[in-house]
């Protein structure tokens, strides 16, 4: 019986971890989503539309799962990294590092969204 209940409890634990399979895949879809948004926002051309395009960039990536969430974490840590190192100010960094973790924690990125956006986007 403790062998049997043993067994079950093993079972439990490994199927409830046994996501690293999709972890892969999540991270790919993740980035594409992170480009996506990148995409978006070069085309849309729009002023003050900066965070609004971070924040869904990291919503999108945040909802295929972990290795969205944890390619979202990494590309968008690069980029403000980058950003830095180029002289953009710490202040924007700050604030779009803000928009960042607003859309990875599952909030609405059109919190951002500035008046006028096509509905497009």
């Amino acid at each position: 019986m403790k062998l049997l209940l043993a067994g079950i409890a093993l079972i439990l634990i490994v199927e409830t971890n046994a996501q690293w399979y999709n972890f892969p895949r999540e991270a790919a879809q993740g980035a594409g989503d992170m480009w996506q948004a990148y995409r978006d926002m070069r085309e849309a051309n729009w002023k003050n539309s900066d965070k609004y395009f971070h924040a869904r960039g990291n919503y999108d990536a945040a909802q295929r799962g972990a290795g969205g969430r944890w390619a979202a974490e990494v590309i968008s840590n690069g980029r403000e990294w980058i950003q830095e190192r180029m002289g953009h100010g710490a202040e924007d960094s700050a604030a779009d590092q803000r928009a960042n973790q607003w859309g990875r924690d599952g909030n609405d990125p059109n919190h951002f969204r500035p008046a006028g956006l096509p509905e497009k986007y």
